[in-house]
């Protein structure tokens, strides 16, 4: 074979293998790209739920998806941007970052924005990454959820059923006729007996005319006298126990011209008692809520979301929210106080006569008592009703049972320490300690 073609077909197969070669290498890095991209772009997609969670932290004090607050309603903020001013995501941004500058810079819808809510610069957010604003981005995006309606149940109650399908009425009415037949059956056959009996002359033992209860009642003078004594002794104690109930209203649950459910705010959303009664750590009195701390909540929470009942529904919640509204003179559409205020005449639920002196601050701070061990379980009342009797014999058993706090509490250690000395015990109660005098409740 000759050299030169030798050569060229050394030449020809090694370059083929070279271009097979970066042909393998071609194809291997474009796969290595198209799967780290398609990876990325999965890693970068938005996540609504995460975004919900950053929009709670940082934006629904302001703001909320599909109502005018301190800020712009929020659902699809950034397509009516996109469409209505042109403006994309990096301007969205820029403006969650640090909005005074974008301000500052006379950016036109920065600007605007700025003038048509008061001037109110929004918080800058510089720790928010763009993935941050990305995931409450895809969160404003979100379609509206429509609320299912509640099942209403249509079923009617029958009473208690004994595994046969017969109820326990229908039962006790079968054998009420079956005693009423019984009854019949037996005069019917003592009737008849009777009769036989004289057909056949059969003479029947007449009974002897007895004396009548009552009259020989009448008669027995010492009965009359026992039943006249226990006549008035009861007379007497029903009387007591009726005038011992005068000015004592437990159960007691008037209607408040603005429903307040105890339920819902103490119970559902853990409110503390002392966060709305504040002034029974200091004071004698607990104190009536003023409508300025129910607005602190009530600016932002303007409907009600949570669970109802065929009693309360959603719209009897929302429409107590717009009369506090109107009491203290909100505008919800405008954001702002209009200056036309209406006065709530509260009906107060615990009121003790004017000789009995009471301390909330005592009992709170120093005795450490909670408000459920006077006022019941305030967390499940939806209406506040009187739980205790608040009688003298209720509070005198309170101070003879319940022990001194003496922990955490330098006031009691010396005399805590001869009184405990003196009685032969390891725990005062608030009797022991004074707790009965009649000066410690009375003027």
């Amino acid at each position: 074979m000759d050299s030169k073609v030798f050569s060229d077909n050394l030449t020809s197969k090694l370059f083929k293998k070279i271009t097979k070669l970066n042909s393998l290498k071609f194809y291997t890095f474009y796969l290595i790209f198209i799967t780290s991209f398609v990876s990325i772009s999965y890693g970068q997609e938005a996540d609504p739920v995460a975004g919900k969670a950053l929009f709670n932290t940082n934006c629904a004090s302001c703001h909320k998806l599909d109502r005018k607050m301190t800020g712009p309603a929020l659902r699809y903020v950034e397509k009516r941007l996109a469409e209505d001013e042109g403006l994309d995501r990096e301007w969205l941004y820029s403006w969650i970052r640090n909005s005074s500058a974008m301000i500052k810079s006379g950016d036109a819808y920065a600007v605007k924005i700025y003038e048509e809510y008061n001037k109110s610069a929004m918080t800058a957010y510089p720790q928010l990454t763009n993935a941050d604003i990305d995931n409450i981005l895809a969160y404003t995006a979100q379609d509206k959820a429509v609320p299912k309606p509640t099942a209403v149940a249509t079923n009617v109650a029958v009473g208690p059923t004994n595994g046969i399908g017969l109820t326990d009425e229908i039962i006790l009415g079968v054998f009420t006729v079956l005693f009423l037949l019984l009854s019949i059956g037996l005069v019917v056959v003592t009737k008849t007996l009777r009769t036989l009996a004289e057909l056949k002359g059969v003479k029947l033992k007449e009974k002897k005319k007895t004396k009548p209860i009552w009259k020989a009642y009448l008669e027995n003078q010492f009965l009359m006298l026992c039943t006249a004594i226990l006549f008035l002794l009861v007379s007497a104690y029903g009387f007591y126990g009726w005038t011992m109930q005068v000015g004592v209203n437990q159960g007691y649950m008037p209607v408040q011209p603005i429903h307040y459910s105890h339920k819902i705010h103490s119970g559902d959303n853990k409110i503390d008692c002392n966060y709305c009664h504040s002034s029974a750590r200091v004071s004698k009195h607990s104190g009536i809520p003023s409508l300025n701390i129910c607005m602190n909540c009530h600016k932002s929470i303007y409907e009600y979301n949570g669970e109802t009942t065929e009693e309360y529904t959603k719209e009897f919640y929302d429409a107590e929210i717009q009369k506090l509204y109107k009491a203290v003179g909100w505008d919800d559409e405008a954001q702002e106080y209009t200056g036309v205020t209406y006065p709530v005449k509260w009906v107060r639920i615990h009121n003790l006569p004017d000789f009995a002196y009471f301390n909330h601050s005592q009992h709170v701070n120093v005795a450490g008592i909670e408000c459920q061990t006077c006022h019941g379980p305030v967390e499940e009342m939806e209406i506040m009703y009187q739980h205790s009797p608040l009688t003298m014999g209720w509070c005198i058993n309170c101070h003879r049972e319940t022990n001194v706090k003496i922990k955490d509490n330098e006031y009691y250690d010396r005399i805590h320490a001869e009184l405990s000395k003196k009685y032969g015990v390891e725990e005062l109660t608030a009797a022991q300690m004074g707790g009965l005098e009649c000066g410690k409740c009375h003027y």
